[in-house]
């Protein structure tokens, strides 16, 4: 008889593997993107047909709602591959992180994906805004930056203005910067605020990944965190 330790190793190894070959196979169609060699693999009539009675896509990606970044394309796939979730700045609320946990419970994806971009429109209308709190916050004296967000009517300034106030304190100023370290607080947040998700990271049944999508290249960058 094998032991639950061993089979649950065993388990684990496998939703390794699928993770792995989902981010490999999204990996090397974005290459194709990038070389205007795309395959536009899994859009035809047999695998639409072969889907309406349920999917099992390997992936979920949270993205920016920017029309330049659909997801599916970028990563040259097709119908049933990946469930997409994309809000502005990829900014996270309860039906965002809700969505995601339905992937991770009903659909069992092994892969998540936060997926920022290049010249991102959230980003860059925040930070006008950010630096207008900075200057209220230092004439008034009395409240701190960090309140003065944490206040704001829009969930976007709440969330991106936080991501860009902690890149400006770790002396990384650039709008570049302010991208990635903002991809990097939504997998933080996102984990923060899902047991389901944590869990689901503990016991190796899921791998999280942090991207950035170029613009100018066509190409996604692999974060590390």
């Amino acid at each position: 008889m094998t032991d639950n330790t061993t089979a649950d190793r065993h388990a684990a190894e496998d939703e390794e593997g699928r993770s792995t070959a989902a981010w490999s196979r999204m990996l090397a169609g974005n290459r194709r993107f990038a070389q205007s060699t795309a395959e536009h693999p899994w859009q035809d009539k047999d695998t639409r047909e072969s889907l309406i009675d349920g999917q099992h896509p390997d992936a979920a990606v949270l993205s920016c709602s920017d029309s330049r970044v659909p997801p599916e394309i970028i990563f040259d796939q097709g119908l049933g591959d990946m469930f997409t979730i994309r809000t502005a700045g990829e900014v996270l609320d309860d039906a965002v992180v809700a969505s995601l946990e339905f992937a991770v419970t009903a659909l069992h994806v092994a892969l998540l994906v936060v997926l920022g971009h290049e010249h991102c429109g959230a980003v860059a209308s925040t930070v006008p805004v950010l630096d207008g709190l900075a200057d209220r916050a230092t004439l008034d004296g009395t409240v701190e930056l960090d309140q003065l967000i944490d206040a704001s009517d829009s969930i976007i300034v709440r969330s991106v203005g936080a991501s860009i106030q902690q890149s400006r304190e770790s002396e990384l100023d650039s709008t570049d910067d302010y991208e990635r370290v903002h991809i990097a607080r939504t997998i933080e947040q996102l984990v923060d605020r899902s047991a389901i998700i944590r869990q689901a990271l503990a016991d190796q049944k899921i791998m999280m990944v942090g991207a950035r999508y170029q613009l100018s290249t066509g190409k996604v960058e692999v974060l590390s965190f």
